[in-house]
């Protein structure tokens, strides 16, 4: 009780569940998530809900990307068939099917109206290609594929497979619901978990700092990447959450997900949330590329600098003050490259938020200065 994965999925759900696509790697996610023969997805009043499944904890990125190549092809093959049948059709309901703007909610209803028409048109025609496309013609309305798994997926044993949906330019969404360690294990410590706490196979405190899996995927260029804490700020969670939704490439949101084996009761979660923001150890932001076609820089911070103790955080939770009881003096020292951290961490941010791209004007083929020959 009181895990704040479900809420972020819960919001997932809330805003496009009723065209949502889930491929969920094995964890808590898909423990509470797909506990058959019960389930807490459910469909809206008119029938529609997420369709979702689980995958290996190693290759779940793999399986949500063939999902999403899966409708792509779906979508492709639907389209043709909308364009051979164009007569027998009628060229209004051909080029409103073809042509729709699905970027917003009520071009999505819409085009789910014409589809409806289209049906109808469908059962009078005879034909193999007027069956195939309906069995096919749900595709024509967009479908939101979303990866949700946790930190020991996505920072570690999935991680290669992350990294290659990334570097792709397909419309796959990833939602990472980070709680520093693999909760699913008993508390296993993951490359996400924290400098100073304690979990398995770091029983006296970790000695290395949190991989930073964000600026992995900034470094790209062409990925739109968040991370939220809702309990810190809400706006921004929803907000990431609608513009990584309609990005037309890959996006990643890092989800600041308080969990049991953080040690402490989690009736405080969101408060702690905002005192991990507060103190700078969890950075808000947003990395939009659409932004460099403003002349804008595409990293946009959420959040100032540190005005709250580091020490003050870590002290709420058992998973560093067990390191105060056992080793005060490695404690201490974890408080002072913690705080040093946090305040490098934004100092750096805070650049790469300054930071524009100068935007080249023409084509290459349209340079005709000579080049100049090597010296």
């Amino acid at each position: 009780a009181g895990c704040d994965e479900t809420p972020y999925i819960k919001l997932l759900t809330q805003l496009v569940g009723d065209r949502l696509l889930i491929a969920n790697a094995t964890g808590s996610t898909s423990i509470y998530g797909g506990n058959l023969p019960t389930t807490p997805y459910t469909t809206n009043r008119d029938g529609r809900g997420p369709a979702w499944s689980n995958s290996l904890f190693e290759d779940n990125a793999e399986f949500g990307f063939g999902i999403r190549l899966g409708v792509d092809s779906h979508t492709a093959a639907a389209r043709a068939l909308v364009e051979r049948l164009a007569a027998p059709l009628g060229d209004t309901l051909v080029k409103g099917l073809l042509s729709a703007d699905q970027t917003s909610e009520s071009g999505i209803a819409a085009q789910r109206d014409r589809v409806q028409a289209l049906r109808q048109r469908l059962a009078t025609m005879d034909g193999p290609e007027a069956r195939r496309l309906q069995v096919l013609a749900d595709y024509l309305v967009t479908k939101s594929v979303w990866l949700l798994g946790g930190d020991g997926w996505a920072y570690d044993i999935g991680y290669g497979g992350l990294d290659h949906v990334l570097a792709s330019n397909r419309n796959v969404n990833v939602l990472v619901l980070d709680t520093e360690v693999y909760s699913n294990t008993g508390g296993q410590q993951s490359k996400s978990t924290p400098l100073g706490a304690v979990a398995k196979f770091a029983s006296a405190g970790k000695r290395t700092a949190k991989k930073d899996l964000g600026l992995l995927a900034n470094s790209y260029g062409h990925v739109y990447v968040a991370r939220v804490a809702m309990g810190a700020r809400m706006p921004q969670t929803v907000q990431a959450f609608l513009e990584a939704e309609s990005y037309p490439g890959p996006s990643l949101i890092i989800a600041y997900s308080h969990c049991i084996a953080h040690g402490y009761d989690m009736a405080h979660g969101m408060s702690q949330q905002k005192l991990a923001v507060d103190s700078g150890v969890w950075p808000l932001y947003r990395f939009d590329p659409r932004r460099l076609a403003k002349g804008e820089p595409p990293l946009h911070l959420d959040y100032g600098p540190p005005k709250a103790r580091v020490a003050d955080y870590m002290r709420n939770e058992a998973r560093f003050r067990v390191v105060e009881r056992t080793d005060p003096a490695r404690f201490k020292g974890f408080l002072k490259e913690a705080q040093e951290a946090a305040q490098k961490r934004y100092a750096v941010y805070e650049q790469l938020a300054g930071i524009t791209v100068p935007q080249v004007g023409g084509s290459p083929e349209e340079d005709t200065r000579p080049s100049k020959p090597p010296k």
